[in-house]
């Protein structure tokens, strides 16, 4: 379970939320509007200030690699430090779940700058999703993707979820939230709207909270 509290930086918040075991909140709303800087937030990527739980893990007091392990974000445009596919991933490789996403084994090996937008958004989402996070973060994963594709991954975060995950999805398709997502919340000007009873939404309170520096 993913529990937040008060969280608040430079454009975003204070909000407070709770998404359950096995359960997928949706949150949309128009570019710039603060949905990223949500997910960094929690991710604990930039100063902020707020309490942050994962389950019994308190964010506050848990090693940032440790923290991300649990609590993993994908974001729209993930990041590649390797020449090859197979650099980003642990021996040995997570084969069934990259050709859940339609890959066959040998993509492990192929060049990532030969790669197509697409291949590396669900090469990215799998890289993440193979250290079995207990809360995922995603950014857009399938904005790049076709309509056989997105479907093959939406089935991928649909056992996840099964499996217990609790998942925050920023997308841009009503209709990929209304497939996945249990409850969808709209982001404006850095706020959530506030939910209905039993939403999970609460109205933050305005406390001092500790500043998070962004641990990397």
């Amino acid at each position: 379970m993913l529990r937040v509290e008060s969280l608040r930086r430079d454009g975003l918040g204070p909000i407070s939320l709770t998404i359950d075991d096995g359960e997928c909140l949706a949150v949309t709303g128009p570019s710039g509007s603060g949905k990223s800087l949500l997910l960094r937030a929690i991710a604990d990527l930039d100063a902020n200030e707020g309490s942050v739980f994962a389950g019994a893990l308190e964010r506050a007091r848990t090693p940032a690699p440790a923290w991300r392990r649990t609590v993993a974000c994908v974001p729209a445009e993930p990041g590649w430090w390797g020449e090859v596919v197979r650099d980003h991933f642990d021996s040995p490789y997570p084969t069934a779940l990259v050709q859940s996403m339609g890959f066959g084994r040998e993509v492990f090996e192929a060049r990532v700058s030969r790669l197509s937008t697409g291949e590396r958004q669900r090469l990215a989402l799998a890289r993440c999703l193979a250290r079995s996070p207990e809360v995922l973060l995603l950014d857009e994963p399938t904005a790049a993707l076709d309509e056989n594709n997105k479907r093959e991954v939406e089935a991928t975060l649909t056992a996840c979820l099964a499996r217990g995950a609790s998942l925050l999805l920023v997308t841009h398709d009503p209709a990929q939230a209304a497939r996945l997502a249990t409850r969808s919340l709209k982001m404006e000007n850095g706020r959530l709207a506030a939910g209905s009873p039993g939403s999970g939404l609460e109205r933050p309170e305005h406390s001092a909270h500790p500043v998070h520096p962004g641990r990397r």
